[in-house]
């Protein structure tokens, strides 16, 4: 569970509300369906009501949460519709990323996503699925770093909540083996300084979303709308 650190403004305060608590939507701490209190989440990360109410107003507004007036706020179910649309967002953007880092790799570029790829090995190899998980966000906000737009993957984001939601329910050894095998064919694109091949093969990568989709709604279907 996520803990909040002090904080004077309240402002600073309600985004890091935001954060802590995406997160536990995201991973599952909190799951499709369970009803939650402005008094419970503020005594959970330590913090007073006021900043909780503004992080369950801007996570209701992504789409994470349903705040019934008079009646109990519950995190909503994952949308179908909107891991979807997530995922469009997701692959015009880093399509046009890696099309960028492929033309133009530059020294940095080969060393770092293979340190990246090593890293994302030794995860895998422990079985630790949510490090596996930062990491594999790290590659991907890594390669807009190195086409110059960074900021593009923080629009991306702001769009892939529902996505996260059904990529940690599938985290395992066996899906992290086969991002990792993905990241590896990117990888060698960008060294051969191919962006055909580079953007062929992030779209099949991202692609991967879809077949994610089917399998979470038959696994979990009643954390689905």
């Amino acid at each position: 569970m996520a803990v909040i650190a002090p904080e004077t403004s309240e402002e600073t305060m309600a985004m890091r509300v935001v954060g802590a608590l995406r997160d536990d939507i995201v991973t599952m701490a909190l799951k499709p369906g369970d009803v939650i209190s402005e008094s419970d989440i503020a005594g959970r990360y330590g913090v007073s009501r006021q900043p909780v109410r503004e992080a369950f107003i801007r996570l209701a507004q992504q789409g994470l949460l349903l705040i019934r007036p008079k009646r109990a706020t519950v995190v909503k179910k994952i949308s179908p519709d909107g891991v979807r649309q997530s995922r469009f967002i997701r692959e015009s953007i880093e399509v046009e990323i890696i099309r960028r880092v492929a033309a133009n790799p530059g020294p940095e570029a080969n060393e770092t996503i293979a340190g990246l790829i090593a890293d994302q090995e030794a995860a895998s190899a422990s079985g630790d699925s949510r490090r596996f998980h930062t990491l594999d966000e790290l590659f991907h906000r890594t390669l807009a770093r190195l086409a110059g737009v960074e900021y593009a993957w923080q629009l991306i984001d702001d769009h892939k909540m529902q996505l996260d939601r059904v990529r940690y329910l599938t985290l395992g050894v066996s899906s992290s083996q086969r991002a990792i095998a993905e990241h590896k064919v990117i990888a060698a694109a960008i060294a051969k300084a191919d962006p055909a091949a580079a953007e062929a093969a992030m779209r099949a990568h991202l692609a991967r979303a879809e077949l994610l989709l089917t399998q979470t709604i038959n696994d979990f279907p009643d954390y689905f709308e």
